[in-house]
């Protein structure tokens, strides 16, 4: 009996790899091993930001965006998928859930977000009720002056000749003619070049863009998501770098030029002048 336990098979379960493992991973082993401060000079992302998605250390960032724009152009650099290095840490982070439910299964794992939100929801509104509870005169007495500016604005109303008359026509303020972007604008940045912008960016997709001047000067560089903008000054000197040159939509005027690049690769020293950006095949 004791012989066929010994000489039976341990069988292990293979461990699945986290994302900053895999980043980790694909950096420091293979024929082509780099290190950090290379890499971030190359994708203009700070050492400590890449040593933390290596870590699993998602709190150090700032901003989720952030995290999943720098994680994605980390894994393109390293020739991992992008999509299954920002669906790990999504689900790391917790923003997705892993936990599918069959007919069959225990389901409360899954069910347990929304019993702390519940919980949540009742200690917050719990303190509210106790706040308004402990300063009750205070409530009372504004809604006293509430109910007397009211009544005030009713009774020193016009009458009804003056509520028929056609109110004046506001006039129409002339605004600055913006492209018809294909996604709904999310958040302007370069709104001081807005006037006199004859190149405007839009992410139809997350991509890095940094934007450099005529002696090299970086002058612009972030993560943008989709519906992201950015107004290119007017000057022909200025240069762009994509980290995913399919994802950015570039408008010369009004019209949308040529793509810079394919989906989820990375471009740079590309002109921002416009008779450039046109002609580009």
């Amino acid at each position: 009996m004791t012989e066929n336990i010994e000489n039976s098979e341990v069988v292990e379960t293979p461990v699945e790899l986290t994302a900053g493992e895999m980043l980790h991973n694909a950096r420091t082993t293979g024929r082509r091993k780099r290190e950090i401060p290379t890499i971030s000079k190359q994708l203009c992302i700070r050492e400590e930001f890449l040593e933390a998605l290596e870590s699993g250390n998602y709190g150090f960032i700032p901003e989720p965006v952030y995290i999943l724009g720098f994680a994605r152009n980390y894994a393109m650099e390293l020739g991992l998928d992008p999509d299954e290095i920002v669906n790990k840490i999504k689900r790391e982070m917790g923003l997705i859930s892993d936990c599918v439910a069959d007919d069959d299964e225990d389901v409360s794992a899954c069910a347990m977000p929304s019993i702390k939100e519940e919980r949540g929801l009742k200690v917050f509104f719990g303190k509210v009720y106790q706040f308004i509870y402990q300063h009750w005169i205070w409530f009372l007495g504004g809604i006293v002056a509430i109910a007397l500016v009211v009544l005030g604005v009713v009774l020193l109303s016009p009458g009804d000749q003056e509520a028929n008359t056609p109110a004046e026509v506001a006039p129409v303020v002339a605004t600055v003619s913006e492209p018809e972007y294909k996604v709904a604008v999310r958040e302007r940045f370069g709104t001081d070049n807005r006037d006199k912008a004859n190149v405007v960016l839009q992410a139809t997709q997350e991509s890095w863009v940094k934007i450099e001047d005529g002696r090299g000067n970086t002058v612009f560089s972030r993560v943008l998501v989709p519906g992201d903008i950015y107004y290119v000054p007017a000057d022909d000197k200025y240069k762009a770098t994509f980290g995913n040159a399919g994802g950015v939509d570039i408008w010369v005027d009004g019209t949308l030029a040529p793509k810079a690049g394919d989906a989820h690769t990375r471009k740079s020293g590309i002109s921002m002048s416009p008779e450039s950006l046109m002609a580009t095949k």
